[in-house]
């Protein structure tokens, strides 16, 4: 009971991570149609921006994250509005190699600027533990748990009881209709990506005391893009689950499956779904006649 209570927790808090890119990635593709590859080295950037600022410049822990998120946030703000808007109207395969170019370009800039070595840094719960259910917890799982319930309760009353969140959802719509009707779509776009690159900066500040601050965070996006296809392409919600199964499949696969099952579990997982059940758990139905 004691090793599935720390498995359950375990996977939870990393499925909660991986919850937390996908739904980034199905706000940004909502708004403007455009799968961000790059989202994972957003992850991997805002890492070593936290090490740099907590570590390299000696700042507190708060000030610091809150500082990670705004810079996050600004630079997706900025490549939504100078970049990402010039190809509207192209084929979808436009975005898609756009971004991961300039995601081999984060990666690129922050190896000659910080350096290949993997690093940490220390979190206000770092090395403190607790009891839950007869077993001994790392705190930061349940923080992470905890952010990540926070974020979705956020973004749900936010796009669903507020002016902006509904203005958004209407333009993730129809865009056309929404501009007709006085919305500002263009800047509700670039809005739209600079929450998406506040969570993913969430994610890595979180992410990075467990699995250290390294180039390899970027990989975070392969596990979400299963969670986002296990849980629903689109959907929100289903991004959230998706994340928590993937999570807790890869937790379990490392125990009770041979060696390296536990690596491959979610690319298994996603070929699955894929061809057993491509709407996934809450994705929508599209049918087409023939």
């Amino acid at each position: 009971m004691t090793q599935l209570t720390q498995l359950i927790v375990q996977g939870i808090s990393t499925g909660a991570i991986y919850g937390l890119v996908a739904l980034g990635l199905v706000l940004s593709y909502k708004a403007t149609e455009v799968l961000n590859f790059a989202q994972g080295d957003v992850v991997m950037l805002s890492a070593f921006l936290g090490w740099g600022l907590v570590v390299a410049a000696g700042l507190p822990f708060w000030f610091s994250f809150v500082v990670v998120l705004c810079i996050s946030a600004a630079f997706c703000f900025l490549l939504e509005a100078r970049i990402m808007r010039r190809i509207v109207g192209r084929p979808q395969f436009s975005g898609v190699m756009l971004t991961i170019g300039i995601g081999f370009m984060i990666r690129g800039g922050v190896s000659m600027f910080f350096g290949p070595e993997s690093r940490s840094y220390p979190t206000p719960w770092t090395g403190q533990t607790m009891q839950l259910g007869g077993s001994v917890v790392a705190e930061l799982n349940l923080v992470i748990v905890g952010a990540a319930m926070g974020v979705t309760a956020l973004l749900y009353y936010f796009l669903r009881r507020t002016t902006l969140g509904i203005a958004i959802h209407a333009t993730s719509q129809n865009q056309l209709a929404a501009y007709l009707c006085g919305v500002r779509v263009k800047r509700l776009n670039s809005l739209v990506w600079a929450i998406s690159g506040a969570i993913a900066a969430l994610c890595g500040l979180l992410l990075a005391p467990i699995t250290l601050v390294d180039l390899g965070l970027w990989f975070v996006m392969l596990k979400a893009l299963a969670a986002l296809v296990l849980g629903g392409f689109g959907s929100a919600p289903g991004a959230v689950i998706g994340g928590l199964l993937i999570g807790l499949i890869e937790q379990f696969a490392g125990v009770y499956l041979p060696d390296g099952v536990k690596d491959v579990a979610p690319y298994l997982v996603l070929i699955a779904v894929l061809i057993l059940y491509p709407r996934g758990i809450l994705g929508e139905s599209h049918g087409r006649r023939v």
